[in-house]
């Protein structure tokens, strides 16, 4: 089982022999792996409850007040605007929105459970219906007013006799 044994041990936990939390890429950072198939509409994991009171990176939100703090699963999906999964906060359930192969990352929308997110970001996911910045469902984007500093590309050197002028 993935969850530490606090958790209980709910037969539909995701298990160590099915899932595991991988370095994807230095844009995606680490995501969620799938080692066996999934059929669509089956329910492939059940989410543990872990309720904070603040938003972090690594939660899903619960209700307007709380998020389910989750660094051992769900806080590891990866984003796509065309998702694999579609997560239930009411239920605490993944399910297979199409059919998900042996060695595939978990993806989800993070819109679908989230009114603000930790940090907005820039998509990269390559869906034809890729939205490009990706928001809760309830923020507005911010990505106008994002800065170069922001996002890593200020340069490394800046000529001081040219901004001297």
């Amino acid at each position: 089982m993935l969850y530490p044994p606090e958790f209980g041990n709910d037969p539909l936990f995701p298990q160590v022999e099915d899932f595991s939390i991988v370095f994807k890429d230095e844009n995606a950072g680490q995501g969620v792996i799938c080692y066996r198939f999934f059929e669509k509409g089956t329910v492939i994991a059940k989410i543990a409850r872990n309720p904070v009171s603040d938003l972090r990176q690594h939660t899903l939100q619960l209700s307007k007040t709380l998020h389910n703090f989750d660094p051992y699963f769900s806080g590891y999906f990866l984003h796509s605007c065309d998702p694999n999964v579609s997560v239930d906060m009411e239920k605490m359930t993944v399910t297979a929105l199409k059919d998900i192969e042996a060695n595939s990352y978990i993806y989800m929308d993070y819109a679908e459970t989230e009114d603000y997110l930790f940090r907005q970001f820039p998509c990269s996911c390559g869906a034809d219906k890729c939205r490009s910045w990706i928001t809760g469902r309830l923020e507005l984007p911010y990505k106008k007013t994002v800065t170069r500093k922001m996002m890593g590309l200020q340069p490394k050197h800046i000529d001081r006799s040219i901004v001297a002028r």
